[in-house]
């Protein structure tokens, strides 16, 4: 005789009540209760989530996030928002001021139609020298990592010319004196070209 044959011997003579029957089912449904409870708040939860989400996401064109841009030659974290051609962005300066930029604009196409400019546009841009008169009188050219003073650089004409590098190589800039600048990958632009 096994030992599973000895136990249904032993306890086959015993019979619980009715009572007894009653409350072991009782206990088995407040527990299934508990665990429906749990699950419903659970589920709740994941909803009410999933719902914020969906809200922060509907509205795509004010998402900010968090990138790093080239900022007067320097890597700066910047919160940044683009939508519809248009870009805005906040950072703290190294003074520990808080600054806001904001641009953008229109592309035509190669239909001649005007378009909104996408974000690669937007960020190639961005990515772009940029030249800086500053209030003590100087004059700065800042591409990426270079900062290059050019504040007694300009001929009689009130013209510059300035070769800096950025990831795609190297760019010629032609500076005027207050009006401008321009740049090129083959050679100095014309000052006669832009304002």
């Amino acid at each position: 005789m096994t030992n599973k044959e000895r136990y249904q011997r032993a306890f086959s003579t015993l019979h619980a009540s009715n009572n007894s029957v009653t409350e072991v089912n009782m206990m088995k449904f407040a527990g299934k209760k508990k665990i429906n409870k749990l699950l419903a708040a659970c589920a709740v939860f994941v909803l009410v989530l999933g719902m914020t989400s969906m809200a922060y996401a509907a509205d795509v064109g004010h998402i900010q996030r968090n990138i790093q841009l080239w900022i007067h030659g320097d890597q700066t974290n910047v919160v940044m928002e683009i939508e519809d051609g248009a870009y805005s962005y906040t950072y703290t300066d190294e003074d520990g001021q808080l600054q806001h930029r904001s641009g953008g604009g229109m592309v035509s196409g190669p239909d001649g139609q005007l378009r909104p400019a996408t974000e690669a546009e937007i960020m190639e841009h961005l990515s772009q020298p940029e030249v800086v008169w500053k209030e003590d009188g100087t004059v700065w050219v800042y591409c990426q990592d270079q900062k290059v003073e050019i504040t007694d650089q300009f001929d009689e004409h009130g013209v510059c010319y300035v070769q800096v590098k950025d990831s795609k190589g190297t760019l010629f800039m032609t500076i005027k004196s207050g009006s401008g600048y321009s740049t090129s990958r083959n050679s100095y632009p014309d000052p006669r070209s832009f304002n």
